[in-house]
């Protein structure tokens, strides 16, 4: 299986060592390892790579209902191995109930103790035309592609 993150490299080889419990080297890594958790349902994930400070409450996750779509990574602001503190900005794009949704975020990452988390971060949702590119990558219209999910 490919990672869903979009980076072209088996799960395995990518994401998902960090999914199983080997801490991501830095706040892009950690982004990327986020997505991935959302689309997989991987929730205990998330809840423990969230900061304790900003951390929602057990059972009241939001996005986990969501069907995924893609992810592309704007830029990122520090988060490497000798920072302390880390931003990427992405837009994740996802179905809602037959309609396409861009969430456009910067998120804030801090690392503590060897290990990044996720603080918090800004962000704003647009809307994917019908007739837009599927920012799955598949080259077709949305509406000939993912807009039949979720």
């Amino acid at each position: 299986m490919m990672c869903p993150c979009g980076s072209g490299q088996p799960l395995a080889d990518c994401c998902g060592r960090y999914l199983e419990n080997m801490s991501a080297s830095d706040a892009g890594a950690l982004m990327r390892s986020r997505y991935t958790a959302y689309v997989l349902g991987r929730h205990a994930y998330l809840y423990a790579t969230w900061h304790s400070s900003t951390r929602p409450a057990p059972g009241s996750l939001g996005g986990t209902d969501l069907g995924w779509i893609g992810l592309e990574i704007i830029r990122t602001s520090s988060g490497g191995a000798g920072d302390i503190a880390g931003e990427v900005e992405f837009i994740a794009s996802y179905v809602d109930r037959g309609k396409g949704k861009r969430l456009h975020e910067t998120s804030r990452f801090v690392r503590e103790d060897g290990r990044w988390f996720y603080v918090d971060g800004d962000c704003r949702v647009g809307e994917i035309g019908r007739n837009d590119a599927c920012p799955c990558g598949s080259g077709k219209k949305f509406k000939r592609c993912c807009a039949g999910r979720k």
